[in-house]
């Protein structure tokens, strides 16, 4: 399977995606990449989180399925 349809596959079953799960789960780097090709045919959703150590980060959910 593709990174992109394992990151929807991960999203249709409700499953909240961030960089550090995309890296450690697919081997995804480039994680906002993926989510704008996926963007052009679903809509996902970005929240940007703040982690304990204070750095911020995107992440991702999909929206109406």
């Amino acid at each position: 399977m593709s990174q992109n349809s394992d990151i929807l596959k991960a999203l249709k079953r409700g499953r909240k995606i961030n960089p550090l799960m995309a890296l450690s789960e697919w081997g995804c780097f480039r994680l906002a990449a993926r989510i704008d090709e996926l963007r052009k045919t679903h809509d996902i959703e970005t929240t940007m989180r703040k982690s304990a150590n204070g750095k911020k980060f995107a992440e991702y959910s999909l929206i109406g399925e």
